[in-house]
């Protein structure tokens, strides 16, 4: 059993003890987000990951996103980050030949409050990345409840708003480079200042926009939805905004998965995430949303197959062009996959 900082232990014999076939085991899907971790006690690379997708479903293609993961252990600060992405784009070169293609595009860390000066960072990791390299993510997760907050990832209060950060996600669109969001739902107004900002660059909202259930949150779970909506319907308002459907097997999400005597299944997880995944689906359409696994972290609350035949399940009445969005086509858009 697996435990690291704030994540959900990983428990590979009750995650095999309800285990779903895949359902529509041949539609095309492209994993929008996932991650390698190489930590002490919790080890997930390429071969855990390939493991997962290769359990039924039509895994063809993946988007890698940074995770802190072999980092350079030497040389100037700002650009150790860049080992992350040579260490993924070499451990998966060969992938590229074959189904699924893991890591066809990657999401890197720079650390935007250097300013314009990062841009020496992003070109390193562009060249790093080998023509695979869509975006970074830096990360911004803040709450006045400190136990809400991975360590590893912990941000000041504000950071959207700083001049500096906002100077450094400048030099984003002149090299063709998106922009993760990963925050919690309180903090959406300063993404939606932020992304108006910048209405050359493409955000990608993480994680359905940070759902918190937990903690002082959980006392208040009607005006936390509420509160939430408000802010993911005006953030739909600017086209260059767009959500990652999932992450949703979080500690903080609240929804308990982990608790049960068996893994969720595919009907349970459909209809506990259903609120929020059609809020998003209404404010944004399916144009702009995309399905993501955010393995192995969602790991500790349900199996990968569960995971993605709920998603198949909350869009069984959608039409044929909008579950193709969902699944392969926005991603492959927005990261300029094809």
């Amino acid at each position: 059993m697996t435990q690291i900082n704030n994540y959900l232990p990983i428990r590979n014999e009750w995650l095999a003890s309800g285990t779903e076939i895949a359902l529509e085991p041949d539609r095309p899907i492209i994993d929008a987000h996932h991650h390698f971790y190489d930590r002490p006690g919790w080890t997930y690379l390429l071969d855990e990951y390939l493991q997962d997708a290769q359990s039924g479903h039509n895994i063809q293609a993946s988007v890698y996103m940074q995770a802190l993961t072999r980092y350079r252990e030497s040389g100037e600060a700002s650009l150790r980050p860049v080992g992350e992405i040579e260490y993924v784009a070499e451990v998966t070169a060969h992938q590229q030949a074959h189904r699924p293609q893991v890591a066809k595009r990657m999401i890197g860390y720079a650390d935007l409050r250097l300013g314009a000066a990062v841009r020496e960072v992003l070109e390193a990791e562009i060249a790093a990345g080998q023509g695979r390299l869509a975006g970074v993510r830096h990360l911004v997760t803040w709450d006045a409840d400190r136990s809400l907050v991975n360590p590893l990832s912990a941000a000041p209060q504000g950071l959207l708003l700083d001049n500096a950060y906002r100077e450094g996600v400048a030099q984003l669109a002149p090299l063709g480079l998106s922009c993760d969001a990963w925050l919690f739902f309180p903090q959406l107004p300063e993404l939606f200042d932020l992304a108006k900002r910048f209405p050359d660059t493409p955000f990608i909202v993480n994680h359905c926009g940070g759902v918190v259930r937990i903690a002082s949150y959980a006392q208040h779970p009607q005006a936390v939805f509420a509160a939430w909506s408000a802010s993911m319907r005006q953030l739909a308002e600017l086209p260059n905004v767009y959500v990652k459907l999932g992450g949703l097997g979080m500690r903080i999400n609240g929804f308990d998965f982990e608790k049960g005597e068996r893994p969720p299944t595919s009907e349970q997880l459909a209809e506990a995430w259903a609120p929020w995944v059609m809020t998003c689906l209404e404010a944004f359409g399916a144009g702009r949303c995309m399905f993501e696994s955010n393995f192995p972290v969602d790991k500790g609350s349900y199996p990968f197959s569960n995971g993605w035949n709920a998603f198949k399940r909350l869009t069984a009445t959608a039409s044929e062009s909008e579950r193709e969005a969902l699944f392969r086509g926005t991603v492959s858009k927005v990261y300029r996959l094809e």
